[in-house]
């Protein structure tokens, strides 16, 4: 499995080397710059969770929208779905939000792989009986076209070498992961690839894959997945998910094998969750990421041309201290400039 991967990297194109260096770029972006409060962190990651744990379901057929799945997960009861839609959701937002919590002690290994098919499934009770199991059967990797019908991609690996193909991929990429000689995209591009061309369980690869994607890219330091939903990104661009899918797939096993589709799409993903990251520390977001006292300070100051430390508590009945941290964090956001020095400092929006 290792000198497959090594093959399949040896002739990665600059083209992708320089997504690579961006994303990397924007991720040290994020890492240095983000200064919210857990509170604001905690309203992004709530978002998160109900946006991805749609998307993701959508993808493979579901119909909730996001207020739907908002109102379940605050236990309102929704009739006009089925059980097996309600099920499914309340898996998956339970398990995405295990990993995002708790990324720091979750070693991947099939045992963690099994848990987690386990627990994506473990309220739909047509799954019980193959739960946290690999495949007993064959399967294959369908689309869902527009007209919610399966078409079928590809077939996938037979359910007698499942368990073979499982242990030699998860372990060739802890070995990778551990020599530290292959840049971490890489390698957590290629076992995605190679996990949905196994297909190992019965059904829920689609969704494992993409709550694997958020665990292993944390643990490689990619701390805004919690922030950006991966699988938004993915449920809008569907179609060519699936094409860059077939088109490394297809190449498995044959004379040269070759992912560039595949990496050039999930590298595409994964530069524009980063960007939007960093979008969330710039003007155009600034009332997502303030508490409710910050935004008090923030929407006084745009009635008012300029105005000093002393005014703005007074107006917004804001703590100084408070009043203090908020003006500090505006002038970085470049929302604001400081006018003067001492006791005639005054602060006022820029254009």
């Amino acid at each position: 499995m290792i000198d497959r991967f090594n093959k399949r990297i040896e002739n990665i194109a600059s083209e992708l080397w320089a997504k690579i260096a961006r994303i990397d770029e924007l991720k040290g972006q994020w890492t240095g710059g983000v200064n919210f409060s857990p509170q604001v962190l905690g309203r992004l990651k709530k978002s998160v969770l109900i946006t991805s744990t749609g998307a993701s379901t959508r993808i493979e057929g579901a119909h909730l929208s996001d207020q739907d799945i908002e109102k379940l997960m605050r236990g309102i009861g929704i009739q006009k779905f089925t059980d097996r839609d309600k099920q499914e959701i309340k898996g998956y937002y339970e398990l995405l939000e295990n990993v995002f919590n708790s990324w720091q002690h979750i070693k991947l290994s099939e045992s963690t792989i099994k848990h987690f098919h386990k627990e994506l499934l473990k309220y739909v009770d047509k799954d019980k009986l193959h739960r946290g199991e690999y495949k007993k059967r064959e399967n294959r990797v369908d689309m869902i076209d527009f007209k919610g019908k399966a078409v079928k991609l590809f077939d996938t690996t037979p359910a007698y070498l499942t368990s073979k193909e499982m242990l030699e991929l998860v372990e060739s990429t802890q070995k990778t992961f551990n020599e530290k000689k292959f840049h971490p995209l890489l390698i957590t591009g290629n076992f995605i690839v190679e996990l949905l061309n196994i297909h190992p369980f019965q059904d829920g690869n689609g969704r494992i894959s993409r709550i694997l994607t958020n665990l292993m890219l944390l643990k490689s330091g990619y701390l805004f997945m919690p922030y950006i939903s991966h699988e938004k990104l993915i449920e809008d661009n569907k179609q060519e998910y699936y094409i860059a899918l077939r088109k490394s797939q297809k190449t498995f096993k044959a004379g040269h094998e070759d992912i560039t589709a595949w990496l050039n799409f999930f590298f595409n993903i994964i530069l524009t969750q980063s960007k939007m990251a960093i979008e969330l520390l710039s003007k155009e977001n600034i009332e997502t990421i303030l508490s409710q006292k910050q935004l008090a300070i923030w929407q006084y100051l745009q009635t008012v041309s300029e105005a000093t430390p002393g005014d703005i508590a007074s107006k917004t009945k804001v703590a100084r201290p408070t009043v203090s941290q908020t003006l500090s964090k505006l002038t970085q956001l470049k929302k604001i400039e400081r006018l003067g020095l001492g006791r005639s400092t005054r602060y006022r929006k820029l254009k």
